[in-house]
């Protein structure tokens, strides 16, 4: 891939991102919780829309990857705000989020902060919104309340991984699943049944709150959270080109 450019907040927070240029929509991936624009979902994306000339957007959020800043500072909100900043310097036309994971609430928040009219659809990865509420136990919810950082296993690396207070809150604020998402776009959901982290049932719940008719969930029953495997990665890339009008 390209390296890293930067985009400076106007408190100063630098942004890393990669951006290629191309035709159609530009496709915009969002990782997951304390993930960044290296993973291998990400790049795959990256790499077939610079083999096609289409455009695409990666990014780190503050705290993490390439980014400036303290992962313990960041929030959805903050988040969603250097999403925007980023689609507002560089996609003035239609955008695909593909959001991974927690990228899969991010994406929904950020499509409610567009214009409807420049999201030209939506794709999820194990999709978690509402994390913070069914994911989260009732005495973990209640140490956050009282300002205390939750530490969990981390199945994915050695460090364990931390839920900040800020963070929880600001999610008990974003919460979506309750109401109507008011979203009308084409949305395509991918899930695994053997995911551990998001159940599967969390798509369906989506789909059904979702306003769009165009609605489409797929699920892989011998799939696991990440989703990273090659039939996996395939699935993806056939999803994020249909809505973003890619050849396959």
């Amino acid at each position: 891939m390209t390296d890293a450019s930067f985009h400076v907040m106007p408190d100063g927070r630098r942004i890393a991102y990669r951006f290629t240029p191309g035709e159609g929509p530009t496709v915009v991936f969002l990782p997951g919780y304390k993930s960044d624009m290296a993973g291998g979902k990400a790049t795959a994306v990256f790499d077939a829309a610079q083999a096609q000339g289409r455009a695409a957007l990666l990014l780190d959020y503050s705290g993490c990857g390439e980014s400036s800043g303290a992962f313990a500072d960041g929030t959805l909100s903050i988040w969603r705000d250097e999403v925007l900043a980023l689609i507002a310097a560089h996609c003035p036309g239609p955008v695909v989020l593909v959001g991974s994971s927690m990228g899969g609430w991010l994406m929904l928040l950020v499509a409610l902060a567009l214009p409807a009219g420049q999201v030209a659809g939506l794709v999820g990865i194990a999709a978690a919104p509402d994390f913070t509420d069914w994911g989260t136990s009732a005495e973990d919810q209640a140490k956050l309340a009282a300002s205390e950082t939750v530490w969990e296993d981390n199945p994915y690396g050695p460090e364990p991984t931390p839920t900040h207070p800020g963070f929880w809150a600001d999610g008990q604020a974003q919460l979506l699943l309750e109401d109507e998402v008011a979203l009308e776009c084409p949305v395509r959901l991918l899930h695994g049944q053997a995911d551990p982290d998001v159940p599967w049932e969390i798509a369906l719940r989506l789909a059904e709150v979702l306003r769009s008719d165009a609605v489409q969930v797929t699920l892989i029953k011998d799939g696991d959270h990440r989703l990273s495997r090659p039939a996996d990665i395939a699935l993806l890339l056939a999803a994020v080109a249909e809505l973003a009008g890619w050849t396959r």
